[in-house]
């Protein structure tokens, strides 16, 4: 009786071992990939990339075992591996099930090597499957900068190579420097870290760019992804500062693009031929009294206010865009204006003196376009002449002198920020000649018995 009893138990330890020796079976076969190349765009020596992923497939009826997974420039490359959650440059006896797949996660962070131009850095990911080596490469191009951390900075910038804004540029700061200024020739590239702010204290700042070589200020992350992002870094503000310029900048993707707080100079601002979009609060803010001139310009998508004129000052604006079509939701018009605010419980009323708005289209994608919110007391002198705005109800105030209202411009791709005119627009041929100039943001003659509204003169 007690042999068949033996016989069974042997027979269930052989069937089992026959199991667990069935599930230890490996496929012959190879790894598939979802790229044979991770490309980075370009990155600044020092700051981090995104991190890239890929997948590694196995397409078998069994599991496949990954003997060997090697980044080839081992401890020194610059490039960093996570194979399912771990990190290192070196994993082994890594199983994929039957059918199934495996992220691996990239990153890269390169050294400042003093070159000027960019250059492009290759590493590469080995895969050994029984016994056979598969390869996927990373390559990435990388460009050194001059890095400005927190400090304190005037003179002239070279434009050889970009400029990177950690923290704070500041041209003078309270109780450390003033008197300072900071010029920034053509063709520079500037570009600003996570809140990062250029700021000018009672100094002065001078952009020169020129058509076709502009000053671009704008995020440090260069991949695609952020090319129309917005509130990437901070922006550009100018606390009592003295008479400064900008000619021929393009400011994109920052919070407030140009915050301009009170005035130490009778002339705060000139901007000219000048690009201000993609803003994440406003493009261009002003509060407590500057004094700005700004001819030629575009203040395009805000999040919040395309421009913001608040609690007073002095400013004329001609043949200049206010035009905001933000993808999505947003709290405001292309232009606001205000001129009191409440302190304490009282109505403080700040004068607008002098200002003007000549051949300026202000439209938009909102109901109200043009705001402007207004107390009795002090000064309101303020003039829209020969502009055309959008505005559910027209405003009729006498200070409106031969304004239009509410015909679409026709502009020829505004979701894309582009505001050329084509035949027909209300814009051509409607402008004030007495208020115009040569020649519009490209360089385009202006018509000079009749001009078109905006800073775009059609040829």
């Amino acid at each position: 009786m007690k042999y068949p009893l033996f016989i069974l138990i042997l027979t269930g330890l052989v069937l089992s071992f026959q199991a667990c020796k069935k599930d230890t079976i490996f496929s012959k076969d190879h790894l598939d990939f979802s790229t044979d190349t991770v490309l980075f765009d370009t990155i600044f020596t020092t700051v981090g990339s995104t991190t890239k992923r890929f997948k590694i497939y196995n397409n078998n009826n069994a599991k496949i075992l990954v003997e060997e997974i090697e980044l080839m420039g081992g401890t020194n490359s610059p490039f960093r591996i996570n194979v399912d959650g771990v990190s290192g440059v070196f994993h082994e006896d890594v199983v994929v099930p039957k059918n199934d797949s495996l992220f691996i996660f990239v990153e890269v962070t390169l050294e400042v090597n003093n070159v000027t131009n960019p250059l492009i850095i290759s590493d590469s990911i080995r895969f050994q499957t029984n016994g056979v080596d598969q390869y996927i490469m990373l390559d990435v191009w990388g460009q050194d900068a001059y890095f400005h951390v927190n400090e304190i900075v005037s003179g002239t910038w070279a434009n050889d190579k970009p400029h990177v804004i950690y923290g704070l540029a500041a041209v003078g700061y309270p109780g450390i420097d003033s008197n300072l200024n900071l010029t920034i020739p053509q063709g520079t590239e500037v570009y600003c870290h996570k809140d990062a702010m250029l700021l000018v204290y009672k100094s002065s700042l001078d952009i020169q760019g020129v058509y076709n070589n502009e000053v671009t200020f704008q995020g440090d992350r260069l991949e695609s992804f952020y090319d129309d992002k917005p509130g990437q870094w901070w922006g550009i503000r100018f606390i009592e500062a003295q008479q400064s310029s900008i000619n021929y900048a393009n400011i994109k993707n920052a919070s407030v693009a140009l915050q301009l707080d009170s005035t130490n100079a009778p002339l705060t601002l000139t901007l000219t031929t000048s690009k201000i979009q993609n803003s994440d609060l406003f493009n261009l803010y002003s509060v407590a009294g500057p004094h700005v001139v700004a001819e030629n310009c575009l203040f395009g998508d805000a999040g919040l206010y395309g421009v913001y004129l608040f609690a007073g000052g002095e400013f004329q604006f001609k043949h200049c865009n206010f035009t905001n079509y933000w993808n999505g939701a947003r709290g405001g018009p292309a232009l606001a204006i205000k001129n009191n605010y409440e302190y304490e419980g009282t109505d403080i009323i700040r004068d607008f003196v002098n200002t003007r708005f000549d051949n300026c289209v202000i439209y938009g994608t909102a109901l109200d376009e043009h705001i402007v919110d207004t107390l009795p007391g002090g000064i309101f002198d303020c003039v829209f002449n020969a502009c055309h705005m959008k505005r559910e109800e027209a405003y009729t105030y006498s200070n409106y002198i031969n304004v239009s209202w509410n015909t679409d411009p026709l502009f020829e791709l505004p979701s894309e920020g582009d505001f050329h005119l084509p035949d027909g627009s209300v814009l051509n041929n409607t402008g004030d000649p007495l208020f115009s100039n040569a020649a519009d943001i490209e360089g385009t003659a202006r018509n000079a018995s009749t001009p078109d509204i905006g800073c775009y003169e059609k040829p």
